[in-house]
């Protein structure tokens, strides 16, 4: 993997940058596993702006990925392809099982074409196998892990993601996420062990605002620019300061260090420390 720059024939080019995309072995996706899902651009059922500064994007079809894998338990499968995913950060990997199906999974940063992977709850302890996180020593990284037994995978999925296994105690796993945050995920959960693929993402400069426009995100505009009517910050001429101790939303609540995550959420049982450091029990 790498990262590829260019001449500075123009003030976009100066600093754009983009990967080389050297491990992806196919642009073309397998068609039976893509479909075209609708825009709303931000909207809810009303139609009403909810998500600002979304809108447009290039036109792009959704590749389904296999996040549960319940139902290919001890069946060995084969890695195909590796291709680019326009609806996430990391790469996905076309796998063909042994049965003859084929599905999308999310490839690991070292997984090549001709890799056999398998699912099961005492699997090898092998790069891109899918297990019980019972199964994995302490030390070892993790991705794509179950928070709810048989609910799929749902964290740790981004572009060179990966979490640690801290320790083993009772019915629990004690995991470290990428946000630094420990929690406690049953035992009966499952985890592919490794790091997930295109670990120069977060390296890419985007250089012009047409290229944010390809990936649907709209322009922001400064609240100091607005009126008064629009944003707390607005009013007054010119580049005036905002007029207040602390930046605040459109909304009127804090904007910078005020923590939106419910006090009484019943899942913050599960959270051993906190990814400030603060110990939750």
């Amino acid at each position: 993997m790498g990262i590829k720059k260019f001449k500075p024939t123009t003030p976009g080019r100066r600093w754009m940058t983009w990967l080389t995309y050297e491990e992806l072995t196919t642009s073309t996706p397998y068609k039976p596993l893509t479909i075209k899902l609708a825009k709303h651009a931000g909207r809810n059922n009303t139609w009403r702006i909810t998500v600002r500064h979304q809108g447009s994007g290039h036109a792009k079809k959704y590749r389904i990925v296999d996040f549960v894998w319940s139902d290919k338990k001890d069946i060995v499968a084969k890695v195909e392809t590796i291709e680019y995913d326009p609806y996430r950060t990391a790469f996905i990997s076309l796998v063909c099982y042994t049965d003859w199906e084929r599905r999308y999974v999310l490839a690991h940063k070292d997984m090549n074409v001709g890799d056999k992977i398998v699912t099961a709850e005492t699997a090898p302890l092998k790069s891109w196998n899918r297990m019980e996180v019972w199964n994995i020593p302490t030390g070892l990284q993790v991705y794509n892990v179950e928070l709810l037994v048989w609910n799929g995978g749902i964290s740790i999925r981004a572009a060179g993601a990966y979490g640690t296994i801290v320790s083993q105690e009772w019915e629990y796993t004690q995991i470290k996420m990428p946000s630094g945050e420990i929690r406690l995920v049953h035992k009966k959960c499952y985890a592919t062990l490794g790091q997930v693929s295109n670990l120069d993402h977060s390296s890419v400069v985007i250089g012009k605002a047409w290229r944010s426009r390809w990936m649907g995100k709209r322009p922001q505009v400064r609240g100091k620019a607005m009126n008064p009517v629009d944003h707390p910050h607005g009013g007054w001429e010119g580049r005036s300061p905002i007029g207040m101790k602390a930046p605040k939303t459109p909304w009127g609540m804090p904007a910078l260090g005020y923590k939106t995550r419910k006090r009484k959420k019943t899942t913050s049982r599960w959270i051993l420390k906190s990814r400030s450091g603060k110990l939750m029990v």
